[in-house]
């Protein structure tokens, strides 16, 4: 195999959850609760549907599938499916530049109670995920390029389900490279009126990483050299690259990078939210005459660099438009997961002021935003009023973002918020006391149990 793959191959081998510090730990359990949340509340969506339709009778012997909120088996690769559709659907779960890192979480899931994974397992399985798939996100630049998120979620998913399993390296290592030269997926999928598929490819993308190390794990052989060879990743799209360092190299635990989301919206969104609330302080709609948002590259490209974004038809294009956030925000006061109900989506009293609103790609913003890494989230919003008079608001790392994030306490509101609904008040609360002591869990299955519903 070549350098880049037996990088991640004897990553993914070699760490021991001795290895990982008690911050690091704390971390991975809040984001499993925090998925979990954005799981049961993501529970009924389409593409779960679809999902669940197609797992019923596919239970195999060997490494049967756990689907979140059920006490039913199926195929390990139809589990993940669901599952992180159910993790994704709400845009709620946590998110990093170009991705949601938490998706992986649902493939590890799935085949805990299959590989007989403690929660100790299940937990450096995750770090693993996430050391290696966001590292690929920073390296690669691939949403730049016009790639999708998948293609890192993917390469994480592998090296933690590698992980899971307790393969060798050479396993783990034909596991990546089936993935590497298998899934590169398009952007096309979040451009223009979004479609169910905007939260359900990262399913595919993880469903498709635990195929791959499952087949690997079988004995299936890949290509050898996926990244830096002959029609390799390398000459293909990205040019040469290098991971940043691990832990043990020197290098930063990048797990805290991903930012928990405090409002259900896409993630570069977040400072459009605070700014209207701040906005909507001072002025009422009749009085404003234009909002003109300066943001970063990335926040205007996804959010605001199409027509659709202005005249949302569907939820999945809703919560990517900067425009529709901002409006809702300041009309409710808020924004929920019940502010993407179609009715609102299409409610025709707040289109007059996202007609107010253009959204500018601004270099000086570009600049603050990548002046740091974890990112510096920053916007500002400069609001005409009807009097003429401009009125400038700026929003910096608000709660929610990399730099500022929730506490454990917020988020484990936020699930309970989440899981009440689906489960009770007495077994949401059951369910968050078994997640923030799965490091001292013999098996995962109590944890899994607590949250079932079906």
């Amino acid at each position: 195999m070549d350098a880049m793959t037996r990088r991640i191959a004897d990553y993914a081998h070699g760490l021991k959850f001795s290895d990982i510090p008690a911050h690091i730990i704390a971390a991975a359990k809040t984001r499993v609760i925090d998925a979990l949340g954005c799981a049961l509340g993501g529970k009924d969506c389409d593409a779960v549907r679809i999902g669940k339709r197609l797992t019923a009778g596919g239970a195999p012997t060997q490494y049967p599938g756990r689907v979140i909120g059920s006490s039913q088996r199926a195929s390990a690769e139809s589990a993940t499916f669901v599952n992180t559709a159910m993790i994704r659907y709400l845009d709620f779960n946590d998110g990093h530049h170009a991705g949601h890192p938490s998706d992986m979480i649902g493939a590890l899931l799935a085949l805990a109670e299959a590989a007989g994974a403690d929660g100790k397992r299940l937990l450096s399985s995750i770090v693993v995920a996430y050391e290696v798939g966001l590292r690929m996100v920073k390296a690669t630049e691939m949403r730049e390029k016009g790639w999708d998120q998948g293609f890192a979620i993917g390469i994480g998913a592998a090296a933690g389900v590698g992980h899971l399993l307790g393969l060798p390296a050479e396993r783990i290592g034909h596991a990546v490279s089936i993935m590497c030269v298998a899934n590169v997926p398009m952007r096309a999928t979040r451009a223009g009126l979004l479609s169910h598929w905007k939260g359900a490819a990262t399913s595919f993308a993880c469903r498709n990483a635990v195929f791959a190390t499952l087949l690997a794990a079988e004995g299936m052989t890949s290509p050898d050299k996926p990244f830096e060879g002959r029609h390799g990743l390398f000459e293909q799209i990205t040019g040469p690259f290098e991971l940043l360092p691990w832990a043990s190299e020197g290098g930063k635990w990048i797990l805290p990078a991903s930012k928990l989301k405090y409002w259900p919206v896409e993630g570069n969104t977040l400072t459009a939210v605070w700014a209207a609330l701040d906005v909507r302080k001072q002025f009422k709609a009749e009085q404003i005459a234009a909002i003109d948002i300066d943001t970063y590259w990335s926040a205007w490209h996804e959010t605001a660099s199409e027509p659709e974004k202005w005249d949302p038809k569907t939820r999945e294009t809703a919560d990517h438009s900067m425009p529709y956030i901002f409006a809702r925000t300041f009309a409710d006061g808020t924004i929920t997961v019940k502010s993407y109900e179609p009715h609102l989506v299409a409610d025709p009293a707040i289109r007059p002021l996202m007609n107010k609103i253009k959204v500018h790609n601004s270099e000086e913003v570009e600049k603050i935003y990548k002046a740091t890494y974890p990112f510096t989230y920053f916007m500002r919003a400069t609001v005409t009023g009807t009097d003429g008079k401009k009125t400038v608001f700026e929003i910096k790392n608000p709660r929610g973002t990399t730099q500022n994030p929730m506490n454990d306490d917020e988020v484990t509101a936020k699930f309970t918020g989440l899981a009440e609904p689906v489960l009770g008040k007495a077994k949401a609360a059951e369910a968050a006391t078994l997640l923030r002591a799965l490091d001292t869990a013999k098996s995962v299955a109590p944890a899994l149990d607590a949250i079932a519903f079906e």
